[in-house]
């Protein structure tokens, strides 16, 4: 009998954070960089009046993208929606590249990028950074005639630091014009950084920069998979060609324009992850763990001058029942990332680190 034959992808699958520890009922997950407050209660309100879930959503989230347009001041026929933006990347991939193409990506980038970009088969090129921020000559000396896409989060993850609105302007300026630029913008509402811009508001009328976002992050919905992206008329009418026809459920949808509409609860999450980012940043300090200035909603832990390693570290803070994200899997050693969680979640890390500490 013979075998049906499939393409073999040379590529590594992402790999998660934990979610679970085999020997504790109860953890306190700051591995994902979701939201500390969760949703909005219209959210809860909505879900608990919504119906006719035997037919199928809006195939072109049109209620959800007028909203959008309505928020960000934005063209209503340059969004479009999908089930998280890691659906987006992966359209972009296949609407421009193929095997001959090469694509650049910042060395300790957000994995997806590179993976979408391996399973059509082209080339992913990877620029350095400096002291963990992605640096704009080290991307232009990577272009050659192949390169299609860049593609970059701003602020970056795993790392939290970010490029300057100068810099990505220069960035753009610089790069050959037929080259995407893509702006992953998953923490700007985090972004109070006076030297900081979103890609949205940077590149709005731009027609070779396609922008990202989420309702992952602070808008709290990371199980319900939505995200958005914007670009040219042309890039987005191509990519509704090419979109699952109903990739966006009716929940994820009304709950996402639910979510747009709470401006308090956006508000209280910006205070809320500031006041505790700071604080958080401060307690890592104090045992010479040090971190990045504060940016997106989670930390980057360097232990190269602890007198603990971030694996012993790890160890130990699981041991509480708590689960940060191993940087291994980027090629990061002695760093972890941290989420910056509830209020009662910090206090509990803020005692648990002091604790370690005691006994090393």
């Amino acid at each position: 009998m013979q075998k049906v034959i499939f393409r073999k992808i040379g590529i590594k699958s992402y790999k998660p954070g934990r979610s679970v520890l085999s020997n504790k009922k109860k953890v306190i997950k700051l591995s994902a960089n979701e939201s500390a407050l969760g949703f909005s209660s219209r959210v809860k309100n909505k879900l608990s009046k919504i119906g006719l879930l035997s037919k199928y959503p809006d195939p072109k989230s049109k209620k959800l993208r007028k909203e959008i347009s309505k928020k960000f001041k934005c063209n209503f026929d340059q969004i479009i929606c999908g089930s998280g933006s890691d659906e987006i990347i992966q359209m972009i991939c296949q609407l421009f590249l193929k095997k001959s193409d090469e694509v650049i990506v910042p060395k300790f980038s957000f994995l997806m990028y590179r993976i979408y970009s391996g399973i059509i088969g082209a080339k992913v090129i990877y620029s350095k950074e400096n002291n963990f921020k992605v640096s704009v000559n080290a991307i232009l000396e990577k272009v050659s005639r192949k390169t299609k896409i860049v593609f970059l989060a701003n602020p970056n993850n795993p790392t939290a630091t970010y490029l300057s609105a100068s810099e990505l302007k220069d960035l753009r300026h610089r790069l050959r014009s037929n080259i995407l630029l893509v702006v992953d913008d998953a923490y700007e509402e985090y972004m109070l950084n006076k030297d900081y811009r979103s890609g949205l508001s940077l590149f709005k009328n731009k027609s070779n920069v396609f922008i990202l976002r989420t309702f992952s992050k602070i808008y709290g919905l990371a199980s319900l998979r939505v995200g958005w992206g914007y670009g040219s008329k042309e890039i987005v009418r191509a990519l509704m060609k090419i979109k699952p026809p109903f990739n966006v459920t009716k929940i994820g949808e009304l709950s996402a324009l639910e979510s747009l509409k709470d401006k308090k609860f956006i508000a209280k999450s910006i205070k809320h992850n500031k006041k505790w980012a700071e604080i958080l940043k401060s307690n890592f300090e104090k045992y010479k763990i040090n971190t990045n200035p504060v940016s997106a909603n989670f930390l980057l832990l360097n232990f190269d001058k602890s007198k603990i390693t971030s694996k012993n570290f790890k160890k130990k803070l699981e041991e509480k029942g708590i689960i940060v994200r191993s940087l291994e899997v980027y090629g990061i050693k002695n760093k972890l990332r941290v989420t910056i969680g509830n209020t009662k979640e910090n206090i509990f890390l803020v005692k648990t680190i002091k604790s370690i500490f005691s006994n090393v």
